[in-house]
């Protein structure tokens, strides 16, 4: 295996150690092949960008001599020779640059502690600035300019994920010196701002402003951004919505409403919907793989050779390869990312103790309702000894926008007739409903299903209500009952397929939550206009607090 760093001085190691790669030249050969790891390079552009518009004649020979010198470096399978010109065969996760994007992606789902962990964690791969070995050359200046910019750019969202976490304090002093060097980043000065307001240095953040607005007028001849004045306004009227949220009073707590939540389960009307988030949280805890949307789309996207516009979202992942390769090709590689026994976390484990904790109260039990594809959550309820039903839709095939039935004594039944199927043990069992499909772990795969490209969304969304497919009580559960999201957020046009799909007339008729720290105005805007309310408490102490007060009987403690 290689790993070749490009974020910062080019180095290179093998399986043996560090690989030495001789001359300027064959070094910028290798990062421009780097760069564009998996794609061709045309021979042209890399005589151009080498040796500049006017080559010698020998230039040809010498590239060619060059790329057989990388083979014997690397391995002769590592470079291939493809018309118009070479393509250095490496996997994404054989560069740093590749592990960054894979990292950045994957922080896209996350929210709060495990946001700022990872955005962490990709930072942390940079060792100095981008292709430090060739600053001067005309060919990396582009491109170094561009992973400056998205270095800055990930960091800030870092910073925005640190700000949500309460870390306003410590980055002041990480903010300063970012802001004094970057004086035009207007972004880098509103966090500043930010981090100095709810540090109670009120004067400090005002006098930010009035520094980077003399900046602004004296070099550039233009008044600061509407984001910074409006954020300049609402400092100065002590906005209640600039602190933290759960402390101001600006959006609601866990512990306001972890009471209403306890009341609606226990009264069985509660429907719990996990989303991709739950399993970014439970794989950064337990290390067990548990794949989340971005290493679904990163692995189809390496694997199938996907174009860069198309490579950062599932969906258009799913559908280029769909496309492309067809479906049986997307499902085979989805079944193989899909199909270990993965470790449930602790959100999963905790919903395998409701069965017990409920049957003790005399309550009914939960309805589940999931959009991920894996089988975590009933390994977490085989681990508990508790029986679990399984509705399932179908994606593909003659039963395409029908519901399979699989009962906990393994029988499978296509449910042919949703307002006269009755045999689905609502009351008496948990039910776990995968509305976006599953990986099938039988080796016929018969039931396996995907709700994965754009072509599969648009066809969802056009189906009818998802009450009108689905059997008769669950229907009803659906229709009579609040939710509880977990692992949602404002992360891309598919999870508002879903709610379509789940309320077709966008109202509700029930209360709702979702639980998500430190949403942002648009996120809460979101929700609010779905009658949904926000808990603003980490996912996995919310559902610590909910375990606690079920368990116990009793009101829960304020804090």
């Amino acid at each position: 295996m290689l790993d070749i760093r490009l974020l910062g001085p080019l180095e290179v190691d093998g399986d043996a150690g560090a690989v030495v790669v001789r001359g300027q030249k064959q070094r910028a050969l290798l990062c421009l092949l780097a760069l564009n790891a998996g794609r061709v390079v045309a021979t042209d552009r890399l005589l151009n960008e080498l040796w500049g518009e006017h080559p010698p004649r020998t230039a040809a020979t010498s590239l060619q001599n060059m790329v057989s010198q990388l083979r014997k470096t690397l391995g002769r399978d590592r470079v291939d020779t493809c018309a118009p010109g070479y393509r250095l065969n490496v996997r994404s996760e054989e560069t740093d640059l590749g592990r960054f994007d894979r990292l950045v992606r994957d922080a896209g789902e996350l929210r709060g502690e495990a946001r700022a962990r990872t955005l962490g964690t990709a930072l942390a791969l940079w060792r100095g600035p981008p292709l430090a070995d060739f600053a001067f050359d005309a060919f990396a200046q582009g491109e170094i300019r561009r992973l400056d910019e998205i270095r800055l750019a990930t960091l800030e969202e870092r910073i925005d994920a640190d700000l949500e976490c309460g870390r306003h304090a410590e980055l002041v002093g990480e903010l300063e010196p970012l802001v004094e060097a970057e004086p035009f980043r207007e972004r880098l000065r509103g966090q500043l701002m930010i981090a100095l307001y709810r540090s109670a240095r009120q004067a400090e953040s005002l006098q930010a402003y009035h520094d980077g607005r003399r900046v602004l007028v004296d070099e550039l001849g233009i008044e600061p951004g509407r984001p910074l004045q409006e954020l300049f306004s609402r400092i100065l009227r002590q906005d209640r919505d600039l602190e933290l949220a759960g402390r101001s009073g600006s959006a609601p707590s866990g512990g306001e409403q972890l009471e209403a939540i306890k009341q609606a389960l226990t009264a069985g009307r509660l429907v719990i919907v996990l989303g991709p988030g739950v399993n970014a949280g439970e794989s950064a805890e337990n290390g067990h793989g548990l794949p989340v949307r971005g290493e679904l789309a990163a692995r189809l996207a390496d694997v199938f050779g996907c174009p860069p516009d198309h490579a950062g979202e599932l969906t258009k992942v799913a559908q280029f390869v769909a496309i492309t390769r067809g479906v049986g090709p997307l499902y085979d590689e989805l079944h193989a990312l899909l199909e270990g026994e993965h470790a449930p976390g602790p959100v999963h484990r905790f919903l395998a103790e409701l069965p017990e904790l409920l049957r003790e109260q005399g309550v009914a039990q939960p309805l589940i309702v999931t959009t991920n594809y894996d089988r975590a959550l009933e390994k977490a309820f085989l681990d508990a000894g508790e029986a679990v039903d399984i509705v399932t839709y179908v994606s593909l095939g003659r039963d395409r926008g029908r519901f399979l039935h699989r009962t906990a004594e393994g029988a499978v039944r296509v449910i042919t007739t949703p307002n006269a199927y009755a045999d689905v043990p609502i009351d008496r069992r948990p039910v776990l409903l995968k509305i976006h499909g599953e990986v099938d772990l039988e080796p016929a795969r018969d039931a396996e299903s995907f709700v994965v490209s754009e072509d599969d969304h648009i066809g969802y969304l056009a189906e009818t209500g998802i009450s009108g497919v689905l059997p008769v009580t669950l229907a009803a559960r659906l229709r009579r009952s609040h939710f509880l999201f977990l692992g949602y957020g404002l992360v891309d046009w598919s999870f508002r397929v879903f709610l379509q799909r789940l309320w077709p007339d966008k109202q509700p008729a029930y209360c709702s939550w979702a639980v998500q720290p430190g949403a942002t105005g648009l996120e809460r805007d979101f929700w609010r206009g779905r009658a949904v309310e926000l808990v603003d408490l980490p996912l996995d102490r919310e559902v610590d607090q909910l375990r606690g007060v079920i368990a116990a009987g009793v009101e829960p403690v304020a804090e």
